[in-house]
């Protein structure tokens, strides 16, 4: 039976537990291979990869081998305990806790007084760097910027040629944290996210210590653990922006919100039927931008309106005609929709936040309608 107890994850759960999934399916000379790079990779420290070596000597699974003079081996006699062994650390990776960085020392307590360190906008960006180095470093740069070979010598892409392209500011690799400005900073945090992909197999090139070499590259899972290290980094400095999972702006910061309206903008987004998708998608992007405006607001809950507009019928046949006329009499009398000299203009821009989120709470609630009857 494998300890999950002496293991600490390094990656979100799920992405470990799909990973893993992919790996376990897998055959061949490299799979043994494959287990120990994502075992290095996923899990803190490298007491998983040496208990999954030490699987091989078992008879059967989690269980010494009490005869070693029977004739046949353990592998003949009870299957692959290797496979055996990772097939349950993947089962049970919900029972994984997750490394957490280590209680601020004395020093760092008494600094100012209060139980954790300063920081400032400067520590964030420094802790970015070395995000994007230590992913750098495990081969999720090699599709975009290539890598180095003794017997490989091609060109290989300038990495500052290939952000410029993107981000159009030049010298930007190697990174140089105390040189950017805020725009800067939260422009490369984007482009990275477009920029990784993880590899899924890598060999070791021993002439001439040329290292490591990454191949099998996945975007997905690259963007997807991108995505939880950035995100973790900004809740701990107080940023109140993240990277979207989904929608019109995946991969780029939008302002975060409370558990239950995240929640709520996953449910729009994945049960939308396709006739309203992109609306509904452009609406969420409008909204939570992180260059949002209060006109940019209003356009989300004008595309949020248009939307219930086209299930008005939908909503007087199942919520009732004086609810369905209350829910338009708001974008109709105020300063949303048609923009009349005799509509009301003068409210606090925290109205807009109500309606939006009304609005697609009722989008949420049509979905479900809409499914209900299919």
């Amino acid at each position: 039976m494998v300890d999950v107890t002496s293991y600490e994850l390094l990656w979100p759960t799920a992405l470990f537990v799909t990973e893993g999934q992919r790996v376990a399916r897998s055959s061949g000379g490299m799979w043994s291979d494959r287990v120990i790079w994502l075992l290095t990779e996923a899990l803190s420290g490298t007491t998983a990869v040496a208990d999954f070596e030490d699987a091989a000597s078992l008879r059967g699974f989690g269980q010494a081998s009490a005869d070693p003079w029977a004739s046949a081996s353990p592998r003949a006699a009870h299957g692959d305990p290797q496979r055996e062994w990772f097939t349950e650390l993947i089962n049970r990776a919900g029972e994984l806790r997750h490394a957490i960085a280590p209680r601020a020392y004395w020093p760092q307590r008494r600094a100012d007084g209060s139980s954790f360190p300063r920081s400032d906008s400067r520590d964030v960006r420094r802790e970015f760097a070395q995000i994007v180095t230590e992913l750098e470093g495990n081969g999720y740069l090699v599709e975009a910027f290539g890598e180095e070979c003794v017997d490989d010598h091609r060109d290989l892409p300038d990495p500052a040629e290939v952000i410029d392209r993107r981000l159009g500011i030049a010298g930007l690799w190697p990174l140089m944290p105390a040189a950017w400005d805020d725009d800067t900073f939260y422009g490369l945090v984007e482009v990275f996210h477009d920029l990784l992909s993880r590899p899924r197999q890598r060999r070791f090139h021993s002439w001439n210590d040329c290292g490591w070499h990454y191949s099998e590259f996945h975007v997905v899972p690259g963007q997807t653990l991108y995505r939880w290290k950035i995100n973790h980094m900004l809740r701990s400095a107080g940023i109140d922006y993240e990277l979207a999972a989904e929608g019109e702006d995946r991969g780029r910061l939008v302002a975060t919100t409370d558990d239950a309206r995240s929640q709520l903008v996953q449910h729009v987004l994945h049960a939308s039927p396709p006739a309203s998708k992109d609306q509904v998608e452009h609406a969420i992007a409008l909204f939570r931008s992180r260059s949002t405006s209060p006109e940019n607001k209003r356009s989300a809950i004008v595309a949020l309106a248009g939307v219930l507009e086209e299930r008005r019928q939908l909503i007087r046949e199942d919520i009732g005609k004086p609810d369905e006329g209350a829910l338009f009499e708001i974008a109709n009398r105020y300063a949303l929709r048609h923009r009349r000299a005799d509509q009301r203009g003068d409210y606090d821009a925290a109205f807009l936040d109500w309606i939006f989120w009304w609005y697609l709470a009722t989008v949420e609630l049509t979905n479900r309608l809409i499914a209900a009857r299919r």
